[in-house]
């Protein structure tokens, strides 16, 4: 990088794994989009600059913007189901420093644009938390779809609550009592649906997300169908997570969940479910019909114990998917370039007389697909004129260091090696919103350590109650394991 609007590399993915790469490039930057690529001399570069790939920027097709790490404060990788009740460890904390961790993070881990699936701390301030994502989505620089969160059903296990308050001390039942007669009904999400949609600019919107299908209600899931049909706003939504879920699913909706999702008019080319790994077949036939996106999510997956999702079955019935982090990465970093490399070669595994996923596929999945279920259909995730300019510089010189001849397959080698440690640079809009590998639009070292500090802080004030957790996840084992939630 010479001078704003001009980025200078020795190599050039303009659609990797579809065309050949370009040599030493001069990509200029107008508006935001890419302007022109200018084909120049090697010589013209300094070394540092002929060292440089540009590509693409990925997007993160489902992630919960975890700035304090469930690992920060004890909420250790295990079942979805006896996990969730562990988030209650965390400690109050702003969230603007929560979501400007996050987003800086993701840049750093060479992400331009983020699903966003919001958790809140606070049901009652969720339009201020709202708020302050949007400022920090600004303030990086990523694009972020900000998924509202629809939750009204099953608030601690997927189905009777009586069946588990049942089996609890006395003591800790009122806790779930209160819990459950506080979820935010239809008409005030709606409501507040409507005051988000105000804080919206170029990288912040607006989807609907009904947690997922154990967690909404039928007249809710019927009615954000409705409504994203009658505003074309995307809807955002956990699938099949777990197995457990799986088992609830075929017990409570015995003509099918996913046919039933579709009598309600939700599964639309507007729809991304999270996860989908205890999907069939035909469900995966019916979803790809439909237009139906899936975030493939491998590290969460393997952490929270949920599986596999059946990518066979959703390659060969032709079912989009994009990748996403989940607040999860595998070494907890928000590496979504080690992520891409995860997902092919997890896929990869046991299928030796097979041909792997092609790079073609996998940076689409990537670069292309994940970002159209953010940023709609916007010509992203090429390098091309009149295209987003939202790019990455990965340091090829550094990473091809010990190879021992020049021609390379660049593709082989980034789907080998690349790791966030190799990003030089990322712009966002033509923003560059890293340098160097650390975001400089906001002073992420700074941020970091003021949500630490005031998370201690809070922690300290107000200790979560070991005990009571530990109790309730013993509970909740227990639910299942005698069946509870395969009682329709």
């Amino acid at each position: 990088m010479t001078a704003p609007g001009i980025v200078r590399a020795g190599r050039v993915l303009t659609a990797p794994g579809h065309e050949a790469p370009l040599g030493p490039t001069v990509i200029h930057m107008e508006h935001g989009r890419i302007a022109r690529l200018e084909p120049v001399d090697a010589g013209s570069l300094t070394p540092e600059e002929a060292g440089m790939l540009a590509m693409p920027a990925p997007a993160d097709a489902h992630d919960h913007g975890r700035g304090l790490r469930t690992l920060a404060y004890g909420a250790a990788d295990g079942p979805l189901e006896l996990w969730l009740p562990a988030l209650a460890r965390h400690p109050r904390v702003d969230p603007y420093l929560c979501a400007a961790v996050a987003f800086g993070r993701m840049a750093e881990g060479g992400i331009c644009a983020a699903n966003h699936c919001h958790n809140t701390q606070n049901p009652a301030a969720l339009l201020a938390e709202a708020e302050a994502v949007s400022g920090a989505a600004r303030d990086v620089g990523i694009a972020v779809a900000f998924a509202l969160p629809f939750f009204d059903r099953n608030p601690a296990v997927y189905g009777d609550l009586d069946a588990l308050l049942a089996t609890l001390d006395p003591a800790d039942r009122p806790g779930l009592v209160a819990q459950a007669a506080a979820l935010r009904p239809l008409a005030a999400n709606m409501a507040l649906a409507e005051q988000i949609a105000a804080l919206e600019h170029d990288g912040f919107r607006l989807q609907y997300c009904p947690v997922g299908p154990q967690w909404a209600t039928h007249e809710t899931l019927a009615a954000i169908a409705e409504a994203s049909a009658a505003t074309g706003r995307r809807v955002h939504m956990h699938l099949l997570e777990t197995e457990r879920q799986r088992q609830w699913a075929d017990a409570h909706y015995p003509q099918g969940l996913i046919p039933f999702l579709d009598t309600l008019g939700l599964l639309t080319p507007r729809l991304t479910v999270a996860h989908a790994v205890w999907l069939r077949p035909d469900e995966c036939a019916l979803l790809a019909e439909r237009g139906v996106t899936v975030s493939i999510n491998v590290s969460s997956n393997m952490r929270l114990r949920s599986g596999g999702a059946p990518l066979d079955d959703m390659r060969a019935a032709g079912l989009d998917y994009g990748i996403g982090l989940d607040g999860a990465s595998f070494d907890d970093d928000e590496d979504m370039l080690r992520e891409m490399r995860l997902v092919r070669h997890v896929h990869a595994l046991g299928k030796t007389g097979a041909p792997p996923m092609s790079p073609a596929e996998i940076f689409d999945a990537a670069l292309v697909t994940g970002r159209r279920t953010i940023l709609g259909d916007d010509g992203g995730g090429r390098i091309m004129p009149g295209a987003p300019a939202d790019l990455a510089l990965l340091d090829f010189a550094g990473m091809s260091r010990d190879c021992v001849h020049d021609d390379l397959d660049e593709v082989d080698l980034l789907l080998g090696r690349m790791t966030a440690r190799h990003l030089s640079s990322l712009f966002v809009a033509g923003r560059e919103v890293v340098r160097n590998g650390r975001c400089v639009t906001v002073d992420l070292i700074a941020l970091e350590q003021r949500l630490t500090d005031e998370a201690r802080a809070a922690y300290n004030r107000a200790p979560p109650d070991r005990e009571r957790i530990a109790r309730l996840q013993e509970g909740i084992a227990g639910f299942y394991a005698r069946g509870n939630h395969r009682c329709p």
